[in-house]
């Protein structure tokens, strides 16, 4: 039989086997994931984290000078992305007088991996000292005046997965899941920024026509395949979150254009440095 520690740890007096208690071994593995890469990089901390999504690699060479950059699958509990325009790095440069951890390329829920690992980056980050997360993407877009590279400030989320980060009966409020007050940092660097419900599948099929115009009627704005499971994540830890989503595509169905991951990626390649531009300019304002 398993009785659970205060430290997380169970322990058989069967068979003397020590084993982590499944709600507890994520966060663990996280401080462990924090402890190596400070180990590696000499870098005790990190002040705000930054996820890019697809096509948004090259936004982190507009954001500084690197410090370091190392593969992620140095650190426990990481694995590279298996998704084309995602690389799979963690960068490190300093912005103003913050030290700000750059991750290239997220793992999806879709990959099948389990929800621990979409969000371990972020449960990382958090553990290395973190308390902003910016949370980036590539979605489709579901008012036709968006254009494709037109970057849309999250204001809340549509979590479609069915799936969360959360273990157990913990209970958090979301009812601002992403920061009033980082958004309007951002909009007065650029007050032309739009603002949106972003609705998040569970691909990595690309939404049908149907469920385009479903996620409209239920008040989203964008759709996608990441990025509400990481702000629960964030949120739960008491970070700070602001969601920029770049719009590469229209909705299924909202226009006679078929969708592809390389047009995807393109159009967030297009915008990618732009981003990173603004991306900086809010991080000095933080």
């Amino acid at each position: 039989f398993f009785f659970q520690a205060e430290d997380g740890i169970r322990d058989s007096s069967v068979t003397g086997v020590q084993t982590c208690a499944l709600p507890i071994y994520p966060y663990l593995l996280a401080n462990q994931a924090a402890q190596k890469l400070t180990e590696i990089t000499k870098v005790s901390s990190h002040d705000v984290l930054v996820v890019l999504g697809s096509g948004w690699t090259p936004a982190a060479d507009a954001l500084g000078k690197t410090d370091f950059e190392i593969n992620v699958d140095l650190l426990p509990g990481f694995s590279p992305p298996a998704v084309a325009g995602h690389s799979g790095k963690l960068r490190s440069t300093k912005i103003g007088n913050k030290q700000v951890l750059i991750q290239m390329g997220r793992t999806h829920y879709y990959e099948g991996k389990g929800v621990d690992s979409v969000v371990h980056a972020v449960r990382t980050a958090i553990s290395h000292g973190v308390k902003t997360v910016i949370l980036t993407n590539a979605c489709g877009g579901l008012h036709l005046e968006w254009k494709p590279g037109t970057p849309v400030l999250i204001k809340d989320h549509i979590n479609l997965t069915g799936a969360t980060p959360l273990k157990g009966a913990k209970f958090i409020d979301l009812s601002e899941v992403y920061s009033k007050n980082l958004r309007e940092i951002a909009k007065t660097i650029d007050p032309d920024l739009q603002e949106g419900v972003y609705v998040q599948f569970h691909g990595p099929q690309y939404e049908t026509p149907a469920e385009v115009l479903m996620a409209k009627k239920i008040g989203g704005d964008m759709v996608g395949m990441s990025t509400s499971l990481e702000a629960i994540a964030a949120r739960e830890k008491g970070a700070q979150v602001l969601g920029i989503s770049l719009v590469t595509n229209p909705g299924a169905g909202l226009t006679n254009e078929k969708l592809n991951h390389e047009e995807v990626l393109a159009a967030g390649l297009a915008s990618a440095t732009r981003m990173g531009e603004l991306l900086k300019k809010v991080i000095e304002k933080i």
